[in-house]
């Protein structure tokens, strides 16, 4: 599994709207509004990393309202949840 966190800046019109949008993209696993200098985190999840690009510049990035965004890819995942499913296989 592949995660990526991407940082979202909207235009202002666009902002009550896109959230929901954001959420209904497939891959997307998490959409947030956020305080600061971005306005939206959206957390991908995809099967592989050659999912990533045609999700976040072919789909995500040009939903209506979307200024700027600025892509991170997770190396590794710590959280609890994840660590959970890891080490239950096979139980």
């Amino acid at each position: 599994m592949t995660h990526a966190i991407v940082l979202i800046e909207a235009e202002r019109s666009a902002m009550e709207a896109l959230g929901g949008r954001l959420a209904d993209v497939e891959g997307v696993a998490e959409a947030y509004s956020v305080t600061g200098e971005w306005d939206f985190v959206a957390v991908i999840r995809v099967r592989k990393p050659e999912q990533l690009a045609p999700l976040i510049t072919g789909r995500l990035a040009q939903l209506d309202g979307i200024r700027r965004t600025h892509t991170m890819v997770a190396f590794e995942v710590f959280s609890q949840h994840d660590l959970e499913a890891l080490f239950s296989i096979g139980s």
